[in-house]
Formats: C-alpha cells, structure tokens, sequence
C-alpha cells in the first residue's frame, strides 16, 4: 500500500499477527467488532465556524472563514472554497512542520472532492456582484492527534465547521446607491450558507492476505493493513465520491458491500451532525436574548414605591418620640421647678443690694 495517508508507525511480527488473528474471530483490538465505529463527539467554538471533532483518539479542528474576491472568469457568478490541512508535530513523530507534505495535500483533496463534486455547498448564494464580486471561503483543518482515519475525522469537522459558518450581510448605499456595505454582526444579522446534502467519508481498511474489511481503523491498524478505500456517501444514498489510494486490489462485490455499509453510516454521522449544530444554533439564539422577569421586577417596584398613608403614620410616630423624648416629667414639675430658679435669683439679687449699702 501506499502509506501515504497511513501512518509510519512500523509493528513488530507478533503485535501484526494478534491483530490479523483475532479479526478472524471477528474481534478488533479496541474490542469492537469489524463494522462499529468509534465514539464520534462534536463541539463547537465560541465563534461561528468552529469545530473540533474527536474520533476515538483522533482529534481535528477546523476553522472556516470567508472573503471577498474577484470570481474566477469561467463562473463570474458563482464563489469558491478552498481547503487547506495543516499536520502538528504533537500529532504524529511523522509529521514535521513547515510547507504541508503529501499526506496533508492528498487529505485535503479527499475532503474536498466529496464537497466539490457532489456540490454540497450552493456557491451561487455566494456571489455578490455579478463578474465583480464573490465570497471565498476557506477551510483550515488542522491535526490535533492522530489516532487513525483522519480523513473521516477531517470531513465531519469540515461539515460541522460549514454549517455554524455565517458570512456578513452586504447591502449597496452611498450617493449613488453603487457603494458596497459590508455591516458587521451587531449592524445586520449575518446569514449561514446554504447547505444541500451532507456528503459523508467512510474509511475501509483491508487487512491480511485474506483482505478482511473492517471500518474506521485505528493507528494500529493503519500500520499493518494491505489497502483502504474511502467511499463518500450522503443521506440518499448518492455515491459522492471513491477513493482507493493503491495497494492490495478489491473484488467488485467488496466495494458494493462497502457501499451499502457506508450508506447506513453516513445517515448516523448526518443525524449526529444536525443535532449537535441545532443544539449551537439554539444556544446561540439564547445568548441574544435578554432575560426578563416581570414577577421580579414588579415586586422591586413595590417595594420601591411607598403608601402615602404609610409615610404620613410613621413621621406622626418620629414627631411623637422626639416630643416623649424633649418633654421630661409632668407640667406641674415644671412649674415647681420655675419657681424655685425665680427664688434664687431674688436672693442673689438682695444679697448683692446689702453688701453695698454696707460698703
């Protein structure tokens, strides 16, 4: 096989011949039979047109963003995407950094045959001038971890990634009404791509000289297998695309077996897909809504506001303890107490008088 997309990772005789004997037992090292796929988990970034996918321990992030550009001439009325991969060193001891090898460029074709040819996306609705003007959207796949079959990893973190994707809103203004306006999210809402189908990569691994199928292989398996084949299906069935990258050759009867497998797989992986981006779509929605409690804001209301007879009996009970606290004793001994300052005066004042007649 050409092991290109296939990992460098060389097993020992004893370690390639417990995979092939206990796969004629129908038994898979991970312990799952030969056509179950591994746990699929898809989440989502906090800005539109993130994913990141985990396929067993294979891990891929994917951004998409999008430009404006000059359409290409034979299809003035229609945008474009590109894919582009991006292999980490921390993935894979293979994968060194720099310009993107073989193995980067022929996963990236994979992806987007299946896309492209199928036309999954409406590149129409992404035109915005005629001839002039059309939006260009770029897919950037990058390899967090390569546990195995990255090219199904990379495909569902592609459609996932395309389906939270919103591009701005553009209007014509200005004097003359010939001005493009790009508004930005808080000016205008922006608007998702128009998605048709979901087409769906299912990887097959051939092992051993009988050619045993067994589906979503893992790094292990990558490392000993004879050929793969990549079918890329949708919900209907539509075959959108094959890819057999050499090795050991298939009978006809293999493949459509492989078919019909991949038919029902890709209807899982689609369902798995749409609910995991209707859940974003509906948390993204909350966020933009602002809650109000009407129970809660009339009860601080109430509170706010006073009854007037309220007011009125607690400033008659301030009046009525700050007079109990000034008025001390009764008015007759207040009137005693009068006159016995009034007798001391006249004492003071006579005494005074005799000292001087006697001086």
């Amino acid at each position: 096989m050409e092991q290109r997309l296939a990992n460098s990772f060389t097993m020992t005789v004893n370690d390639k011949q417990f995979i092939e004997t206990a796969l004629v037992s129908d038994i898979r090292v991970d312990g799952r039979r030969p056509f179950d796929y591994r746990n699929l988990t898809i989440r989502f970034g906090s800005e539109d047109g993130s994913s990141e996918v985990q396929l067993g321990q294979t891990q891929v992030i994917a951004f998409v963003t999008g430009q404006l550009v000059p359409p290409y001439r034979d299809r003035p009325n229609e945008g474009t995407f590109a894919i582009f991969t991006e292999f980490s060193p921390m993935a894979d001891p293979s994968f060194e950094p720099g310009r993107p090898g073989d193995s980067a460029i022929e996963l990236g074709r994979i992806v987007d045959r299946g896309l492209r040819e199928s036309r999954a996306v409406d590149t129409e609705s992404l035109c915005v001038v005629a001839g002039k003007l059309v939006w260009s959207i770029r897919i950037d796949l990058h390899i967090i971890d390569n546990g195995g079959n990255l090219v199904d990893a990379a495909n569902i973190a592609a459609l996932a990634a395309l389906s939270t994707f919103r591009r701005p809103e553009c209007t014509f203004g200005g004097e003359d009404g010939q001005e493009l306006i790009v508004h930005p999210p808080d000016v205008m809402e922006p608007l998702p791509l128009i998605i048709h189908h979901f087409p769906v990569a299912v990887t097959f691994g051939f092992i051993g000289e009988e050619n045993i199928v067994v589906i979503d292989p893992t790094y292990h398996e990558e490392a000993v297998m004879g050929g793969a084949l990549t079918a890329t299906l949708n919900t209907n069935g539509d075959v959108c695309a094959i890819q057999k990258a050499g090795g050991d050759g298939v009978l006809q009867s293999v493949i459509m077996q492989c078919l019909r497998i991949a038919s029902v797989k890709a209807g899982d992986i689609t369902s798995k897909i749409k609910n995991a981006v209707e859940s974003y779509n509906t948390q993204r929605s909350l966020k933009k809504i602002k809650r109000h409690n009407p129970s809660s804001a009339a009860s601080k209301e109430e509170s706010r506001q006073v009854n007037p007879e309220t007011k009125s009996t607690q400033q008659s009970c301030d009046i009525n303890s700050s007079a109990s606290t000034l008025s001390i004793g009764s008015p007759e001994e207040q009137s005693e107490t009068l006159k016995d300052e009034v007798k001391l005066k006249h004492k003071k004042r006579k005494k005074s008088t005799s000292n001087a007649n006697s001086s």
